[in-house]
């Protein structure tokens, strides 16, 4: 299964103009003698009064997108959420600029439990034309959601990541609202849609008061008239033309019922189906480079077009808003004209630090229709970079040879490359849901004993390098805006004469448990405890600053019978999430 093209390579700009309701900055306490520092003014809006949402026969339920913005005004809105290890909860600060100074504030431990946003921070009240409660709900709010500029004179383009990560390794991220900036506070996948028949109905969305008291935000709602209305896609006027049109994001093979079942990230493997929205919402498409399918923000093509153009899958419905085919391509993606010339060197410069996270996804699986008979056991596997370089490794082919010849190329602080080095090869890999160059040795996976010493069972070693995940952005010279994020612009083609793969600093690459490959046969393995190791750079071929954290366990229990196998997945430390 292939990597899905429908990454999102930018943010969108808010579809409507509203007013904006500026509240007091409030001041954070600062230590005897020093002068007190302004927070950020907060404010939540509404794009519009009126908005009309719809309840989809074939996908019945209201997603409540409902145009709501939190702005930020003076100095931007940024939060730091960190754990030292999967031992310790995840904690959160607030950064607090001030000018060119900058300080920090706790949150309240226990206040943020893992990295996909703030909990509970939209409280949404919906009643009816008897003014009855339908809908009391909270819902949390992912700060790098798609967001858009408010005030003419806020950067034109926001430094803060387009997403919250929802890997359940996820180490680091930074979340914020650029200054002059908001970002729509809906859920997306986050947000259980809800049952409203058609009708009339009046919404308020406010700001919880644990968070109004923390950041000194309004506690002035905001209310929106809501019309519900009910449709279906095969009524649509054009659905029958878009019948035999790709999915915009990319897929072939996989069904809505297939996709619903993923909880993997955005790796090489199936992405689940986007969140429904309103195509005129301002919640334009946000991507998530950690996150992959789990994307906190809403697309902008309409449920219904979507739902349609998945139904088969020839061409590709091209780039426009809301979907990529994949034919832009990031200018870090380009590789060098040609091959490297002058003696191989490894330079005094830093490093990339490839680290392993644990797996994660692991289930048994069989053989299907191919390999009848056998037991599986499938997982997903990431290996990132904690820097402080990015590893940057070029494919050259020689005419009329399969192989590439790969090397690893290093960069001086100013970004001039001042040396490289021969790293081993780039092959072409045809297999369905692969079908791009890999680069060889960069992992490898091995199933352990208890004893954790001795190999069961080994596999692959070739890879094709791209940003997935956003696993630490709080690393030195972490990139918050990744480029080569899906294989379409980062793996080339078969006739490719040339790659760049390249894994940037705080970034990951996820495989899915569901690509070929990415199982250890079972079939004939005892019952008991072993270990999944996910281990980067097994050859030492790349050059790293530390080659002693390149290895990752995690514990499994397999069980049951032939034909009926069974996996038990205790948590990891803290971590207790597969």
């Amino acid at each position: 299964m292939t990597r899905t093209h429908n990454v999102r390579l930018r943010r969108s700009v808010m579809a409507a103009t509203a007013a904006l309701a500026v509240t007091a900055g409030v001041v954070a306490a600062a230590p005897e003698g020093e002068a007190a520092q302004t927070t950020p003014k907060l404010s939540l809006i509404a794009a519009t009064k009126m908005l009309t949402l719809d309840s989809w026969k074939e996908d019945p339920g209201v997603y409540l997108d409902l145009g709501t913005y939190l702005t930020a005004e003076g100095a931007p809105f940024e939060l730091k959420v960190t754990r030292k290890s999967y031992k310790d909860p995840v904690v959160a600060e607030q950064v607090i600029h001030d000018g060119d100074k900058t300080s920090t504030k706790a949150l309240p431990a226990g206040l943020v439990k893992d990295f996909s946003g703030l909990p509970g921070f939209a409280q949404i009240t919906i009643t009816d034309t008897n003014r009855e409660v339908v809908v009391n709900k909270t819902e949390k709010y992912c700060p790098n959601n798609a967001a858009g500029r408010i005030d003419p004179d806020g950067p034109a383009k926001s430094k803060y990541p387009e997403s919250c990560p929802e890997n359940a390794f996820t180490l680091g991220s930074v979340w914020g609202v650029e200054k002059g900036w908001a970002s729509n506070t809906y859920a997306g996948y986050s947000s259980t849609p809800v049952e409203l028949a058609a009708g009339k109905y009046q919404a308020k969305v406010s700001v919880t008061k644990r968070y109004r008291d923390l950041f000194g935000i309004s506690s002035k709602p905001q209310i929106i008239n809501l019309t519900v209305r009910e449709r279906s896609w095969d009524d649509e006027e054009g659905a029958a033309g878009l019948r035999g049109k790709s999915a915009a994001s990319g897929h072939s093979g996989h069904d809505m019922a297939n996709m619903k079942g993923m909880s993997g990230h955005a790796g090489h493997g199936a992405t689940r189906s986007e969140a429904p929205a309103a195509p005129t919402s301002g919640a334009g498409p946000s991507y998530n480079v950690g996150h992959g399918p789990l994307i906190p923000a809403p697309p902008a093509l309409p449920w219904a077009l979507k739902k349609a153009s998945l139904r088969t899958a020839t061409a590709p419905v091209g780039d426009g808003p809301g979907r990529t085919d994949g034919s832009r391509k990031a200018p870090a993606v380009e590789p060098n004209a040609k091959r490297p010339t002058g003696k191989a060197l490894v330079p005094d410069v830093p490093k990339p630090d490839l680290r392993s996270l644990p797996a994660y996804g692991i289930e048994i699986s069989d053989g299907g229709q191919d390999v009848k008979g056998k037991d599986y056991l499938a997982f997903s596997a990431n290996v990132w970079n904690a820097g402080p370089a990015q590893l940057v490794v070029d494919g050259f082919r020689s005419p009329g040879k399969e192989l590439m010849d790969a090397y690893q190329y290093f960069y001086d602080a100013e970004g001039k490359q001042v040396g490289y080095t021969p790293t081993g090869t780039m092959e072409w890999d045809p297999r369905p849901g692969h079908e791009h160059w890999h680069f060889t040795d960069f992992a490898s996976y091995r199933l352990l004993k208890a004893d954790q010493k001795e190999t069961v069972r080994s596999g692959k070693e070739a890879f094709c390098l791209a940003n997935t995940d956003a696993v630490d952005y709080t690393v030195k010279n972490a990139n918050w805006h990744p480029g080569n994020t899906d294989l379409s612009t980062a793996c080339g083609q078969e006739n490719s004469i040339s790659v760049r793969e390249v894994l940037d600093v705080g970034s990951g690459d996820t495989y899915t448990q569901d690509l070929p490959g990415q199982s250890f046969d079972i079939t004939n393995l005892a019952n008991g405890t072993y270990y999944i190791q996910v281990l980067a750079n097994p050859e030492n071929r790349l050059k790293e600053t530390d080659l002693d954290n390149n290895s990752a366990l995690r514990k499994v229990v397999l069980g049951g019978k032939p034909g009926a196998r069974t996996v038990k997945v205790p948590a990891h430390d803290l971590v207790d999430s597969n």
